[in-house]
C-alpha cells in the first residue's frame, strides 16, 4: 500500500503535512473537503496492520472515540473506508508533558483547576463505560487557557471486558508511572485505575516529579506496592493539607480506599475547604524504604519474557497466515 503524503487525497480528507510517526502509525494534519474543518488523520504502517495485537488496538481506539463526546476529550469523527485509518478532532496546544517539561512544577492552584478539568472528562469516559486505561500527561493536551483534551484512547477498554494488567504486553498495560497497584498485582483495572493515574498526574504538577522511581520499570512498580511517596509538602510547601489529603485519597493503594467517582475527586478540588484531613501513616513513614523481595521482581521478570514470547509467536503465525 502507497504511503501517504502531503498533497495526497484519502476520500474526502486533504493531506497536508506530517506532524508525528511511530513504528505502527503515522499522524497527520489534514483539511475534510466537505466541511473545510482541520483534522487529524492517523494511518497504520501497512506492516502494523497485519499485527493482531495493534490491530485490535487501533479498532477498539476508534470504537470508543466515536462513542465520546465531551469538550475534555478528543473527537473521532470517521473511521476510514477501503483504506484503515482514522478522522479525529484537530487539537490545538501542547501536551501536558512538555509543559511540565518546560515549566516544572506548576502553581497549586492551576495544578488542582486541570486536575479537576481533567476529573470532569473522566466523569463522561466512565459514564459511558470506558476505562482509558493509559492516562498519562503524554494523552493530555492543553490550550493557552488550560482546557484540556484527553488523547489516544488506543488501551482503553469498556468496564467489564478482559482485564488489562502488568502481566501482559508493555504496549496493552498502561505506563509503569502511573499504573494502578491493582494491575501490577495482576487485578482487573477498573475507573478507579484512572483515577489512580490522576493522582500521580495531580502529584506530578504540584512537586515537578512523580512520586514512584527506579532504575526500571520493574522498581517502579514495586516500589508503589511497598513504600510511600515522599510527601508532597516537603517537595513544595504551598501545597495545603487539604490539597494533600486529596492528593492521598486518589493514591490510595487499596482501590476501594480510593475516590469511587471521577465526581467526587473533583468535588474535592472544587471544593478543598470542605476536605477533612485524616492522621496519614504516609506523613510518619515515608523515609522507611523497604525492598521487594526478590523471587516477587523475579516473578514479574518471568511474566513479562512469557508474554514477549507469546507475542511474537503470534506475531510468525500472523504474516505466515
Amino acid at each position: 500500500m502507497t504511503p501517504l503524503a502531503p498533497g495526497d487525497q484519502l476520500d474526502q480528507y486533504q493531506i497536508e503535512s506530517l506532524v508525528a510517526s511511530s513504528g505502527m502509525a503515522s499522524v497527520f494534519r489534514a483539511t475534510d473537503t466537505l466541511s473545510g474543518r482541520a483534522v487529524a488523520i492517523k494511518v497504520p504502517h501497512p506492516e502494523a496492520e497485519c499485527d493482531p495485537v495493534f490491530y485490535d488496538r487501533f479498532q477498539r481506539e476508534i470504537e470508543v472515540g466515536k462513542k465520546l463526546d465531551h469538550p475534555g476529550i478528543a473527537k473521532v469523527f470517521d473511521r476510514g473506508g477501503k483504506r484503515l485509518y482514522m478522522a479525529m478532532e484537530w487539537v490545538e496546544g501542547r501536551l501536558l508533558r512538555r509543559v511540565l517539561s518546560q515549566e516544572g512544577k506548576l502553581p497549586v492552584e492551576r495544578a488542582a483547576g486541570i486536575a479537576r478539568k481533567i476529573c470532569e472528562a473522566l466523569d463522561h469516559i466512565h459514564a459511558n463505560g470506558v476505562v482509558h486505561r493509559d492516562l498519562k500527561p503524554e494523552n493530555i493536551v492543553l490550550d493557552e487557557a488550560d482546557h484540556i483534551k484527553i488523547i489516544d484512547f488506543g488501551i482503553a477498554g469498556h468496564a467489564g471486558s478482559r482485564r488489562l494488567t502488568f502481566g501482559k504486553l508493555t504496549q496493552t498495560m498502561g505506563s509503569p508511572d502511573y499504573i494502578s497497584p491493582e494491575q501490577v498485582r495482576g487485578k482487573r483495572g477498573d475507573a478507579r485505575s484512572d483515577l489512580y493515574a490522576l493522582g500521580v498526574i495531580l502529584y506530578e504538577m504540584l512537586t515537578g516529579q512523580v512520586p514512584f522511581q527506579g532504575p526500571n520499570l520493574f522498581a517502579i512498580m514495586n516500589d508503589r506496592l511497598v513504600n510511600h511517596p515522599t510527601p508532597p509538602r516537603e517537595l513544595n510547601p504551598a501545597i495545603s493539607p487539604e490539597l494533600l489529603e486529596v492528593v492521598y485519597r486518589a493514591l490510595e493503594r487499596e482501590p476501594g480506599q480510593r475516590y469511587a467517582t471521577a465526581r467526587e475527586f473533583a468535588k474535592d478540588l472544587s471544593h478543598l475547604d470542605q476536605v477533612g484531613v485524616a492522621e496519614r501513616i504516609e506523613l510518619r513513614e515515608w523515609k522507611n524504604r523497604r525492598v521487594p523481595r526478590k523471587h516477587a521482581v523475579l516473578s514479574y521478570v518471568m511474566l513479562a519474557l512469557i508474554t514477549v514470547v507469546i507475542f511474537g509467536l503470534l506475531l510468525l503465525v500472523a504474516r505466515r497466515g
